[in-house]
């Protein structure tokens, strides 16, 4: 069965949300999503390039989302944030190819 986890990252630490996502991979989910607004998107582009080439080799990019999001703050005014999901999705035919 295929699970997807979705993670939304943060102003935390980069290895913070690499940990996640393999910690969601070992529990068996085969799909990850990221997802982050604002500032908190570059931290979102880390996670996902340094997850592929340094934790989970066979894993892909199979999607990536970008939009806008209005958000209201506190104060009643309104304002424009960027968005930005990236789906990443372990290929159980490259592991399997280097098991062998």
């Amino acid at each position: 069965m295929s699970k997807k986890s979705i993670i939304y990252v943060g102003s935390k630490p980069t290895m913070n949300y690499i940990l996640a996502v393999v910690t969601q991979i070992n529990h068996g989910a085969s799909s990850i999503i990221l997802k982050a607004r604002g500032r908190a998107i570059n931290h979102a582009v880390d996670v996902a390039e340094i997850v592929r080439n340094s934790f989970i080799p066979d894993m892909d990019i199979i999607n990536i989302e970008i939009a806008t999001e209005e958000v209201t703050e506190r104060n009643g005014f309104s304002t424009n944030v960027s968005l930005i999901e990236i789906e990443l999705k372990k290929d159980d035919s490259i592991a399997d190819i280097r098991k062998s």
